[in-house]
């Protein structure tokens, strides 16, 4: 795992789908596990998808409360 690949979590929309204009970070917990049964796309926006369905299933989403201040979510 990158910390840009954190940063982008706090920070790129969802570009498509149900939850489009939400922030990656901000996707419900039942969406990604979705994805996770469904299959996540391919390339960065499918990366970014699974490492947050990771850090929301393991309950981590405290770790990129600091990104969030840093970025002014």
């Amino acid at each position: 795992m990158q910390s840009e690949e954190l940063e982008c979590l706090v920070t790129r929309e969802m570009p498509f789908g149900k939850h489009k204009g939400t922030l990656i970070a901000d996707l419900p917990g039942n969406y990604l596990n979705w994805f996770a049964r469904e299959g996540f796309p391919k390339g960065e926006i499918g990366r970014l998808l699974a490492l947050m369905q990771e850090i929301d299933h393991n309950g981590l989403k405290d770790i990129l409360r600091p990104l969030r201040q840093k970025s002014g979510q």
